[in-house]
C-alpha cells in the first residue's frame, strides 16, 4: 500500500497556505496512494479536491479537524468520510469565526499588555477576509522593523524560535496556559463527537500526544467517550508516546492514523507525507487506512 498522509490543510484554513492543485501536486510528487484535507473547522476545500482526485491515481478522504474541548483541555477531532455537503458544517464554521473575531482584540490586548509592538489593523487587512490567527500577528510583526521589539528577536531570522517562527510564536505565547492565551468557548469534545459520527464520519483524536502532553493518561477516556481511534504517528509525538498511542489502539482493536498536519509557510519544517513512523505499526495502520477510505 503505498503511503498515506491523513492530515492536510489548505488555504481555506486561516493558518493554512496552499491552493487545493497545489496540494493534490503534493501528493503525487511525494508519492501519497492516500490523502485527506483536514481544514480547521470546514469543508471549503472538499468539493475541489474530490473532483480533482478523481481525476488522478489518488484516493481522497473527505475530512475535517474541529476544535473542542474535553474537561477544560482544548483538543482538535477529525472527521473521516463525513458528508460534507451537510449544513451541520457550514453552521460548524459560522459558529467558530464567530468566536474567533469576539476573541481577537482580547489577543491583541494580551500581546501589548506583554510588551510587543502589534498593529490590530494590518492583521486585520493581512487575513484578508480569512480568520486572525496568532500565526498572522507573528507574521505581519516578523514582516516590518517598526515592529521590532526584544521579545519578538527569538523569532526573528537567527533566533533561537526562528526554524519555525510563526508556529514557534502561537506555541510559546497561545497555547493554552500561555501568557496571551485566550480561553474560546469551543463545543464540547461529545458535541464534536456527535457531529462526525450524526453525518457519517469517522472520529479520530488529533496529535493526542501535543494537546495532553504531560495528561497522557487521560487518552484512553478519549477512546471510552467514543472516539475510533487515535492519530498515532505525526510530527509532534516522540518515540515513547507513539509506543503508548499505538498500545491503546490495538489493545481495543480502534484506528491507527498518520498524518503530516502540513500547513506551508506556517509549519515550513514539515512537508506532505513526512511524519515519525515505526514500520513494526504498518499492516495495522495500512489495515485502519483502508478502513477509513471505505467510509469516504
Amino acid at each position: 500500500m503505498k503511503k498515506a498522509d491523513l492530515h492536510i490543510h489548505t488555504l481555506y484554513s486561516s493558518d493554512g497556505e496552499h491552493t487545493v492543485s497545489d496540494i493534490l501536486n503534493m501528493c503525487l510528487n511525494a508519492d501519497i496512494g492516500t490523502f485527506s484535507i483536514t481544514d480547521h473547522n470546514t469543508v471549503g476545500a472538499t468539493t475541489e479536491a474530490a473532483a480533482l482526485a478523481s481525476e488522478k491515481d489518488i484516493l481522497f478522504i473527505s475530512g475535517i479537524e474541529i476544535d473542542c474541548n474535553y474537561k477544560g483541555n482544548d483538543l482538535h477531532l477529525l472527521g473521516y468520510g463525513i458528508d460534507w455537503e451537510s449544513e451541520d458544517f457550514a453552521r460548524l464554521e459560522a459558529s467558530v469565526s464567530k468566536l474567533v473575531l469576539d476573541s481577537f482584540s482580547q489577543m491583541v490586548d494580551n500581546l501589548l499588555g506583554l510588551g510587543f509592538n502589534v498593529d490590530a489593523e494590518a492583521v486585520m487587512n493581512k487575513a484578508d477576509g480569512k480568520l486572525p490567527s496568532p500565526e498572522l500577528i507573528a507574521e505581519v510583526m516578523l514582516s516590518d522593523k517598526k515592529y521590532e521589539t526584544p521579545l519578538l528577536k527569538p523569532y526573528m531570522a537567527g533566533g533561537e524560535r526562528s526554524d519555525m517562527p510563526y508556529i514557534n510564536f502561537y506555541l510559546d505565547y497561545f497555547a493554552q496556559g500561555k501568557s496571551a492565551y485566550v480561553p474560546i468557548t469551543y463545543m464540547d469534545y461529545s458535541d464534536a463527537l456527535q457531529l462526525v459520527t450524526d453525518n457519517g464520519g469517522i472520529p479520530i483524536v488529533a496529535h493526542p500526544g501535543l494537546n495532553f502532553r504531560g495528561k497522557e493518561e487521560v487518552i484512553p477516556e478519549l477512546l471510552d467517550k467514543g472516539a475510533r481511534g487515535l492519530e498515532v504517528f505525526n510530527n509532534y509525538h516522540d518515540t515513547q508516546q507513539i509506543h503508548y498511542f499505538a498500545s491503546l489502539v490495538t489493545e481495543r482493536k480502534a484506528l491507527m492514523t498518520c498524518g503530516s498536519d502540513f500547513h506551508g509557510k506556517t509549519k515550513p519544517l514539515i512537508q506532505i507525507g513526512q511524519y515519525k513512523f515505526d514500520d513494526k505499526y504498518k499492516e495495522y495502520l495500512d489495515i485502519s487506512v483502508t478502513t477509513i477510505a471505505e467510509r469516504k
